[in-house]
């Protein structure tokens, strides 16, 4: 079993992690623009208005929550991001490779 207490960063390798987070989010902020102007470009109807306020309001509290910085979850907030492609582990090079390897196998389940 994972234990939390044993994910120990040092100040490196949470800066490492901080800037790793940075570029998911831009990553994923980009591609939520495009998507919207795609789905702008498409709107011919107020039910499609609304829809897209839908799906913005939703994002909002989903990219908030998942970019909220918290260190005591940050080994399973990398995990995610990994597993669903925001996150790469080129990005994350600098950490410990028992640290990367927990992330790499989270990010698999």
């Amino acid at each position: 079993m994972l234990e939390i207490n044993k994910n120990k960063f040092s100040a490196m390798e949470e800066t490492v992690a901080k800037q790793a987070l940075k570029k998911a989010y831009e990553r994923e902020t980009s591609a939520l623009i495009a998507h919207v102007h795609d789905r702008a470009d498409s709107i011919t109807e107020l039910e499609d208005l609304w829809s897209l306020h839908d799906l913005l309001s939703t994002k909002r509290y989903e990219i908030d929550g998942k970019y909220a910085y918290n260190f005591s979850t940050l080994v399973f907030d990398c995990a995610r991001l990994v597993k669903e492609k925001w996150l790469h582990l080129d990005d994350l090079q600098g950490l410990k490779p028992a640290m990367l390897s927990k992330i790499s196998a989270l990010a698999r389940m």
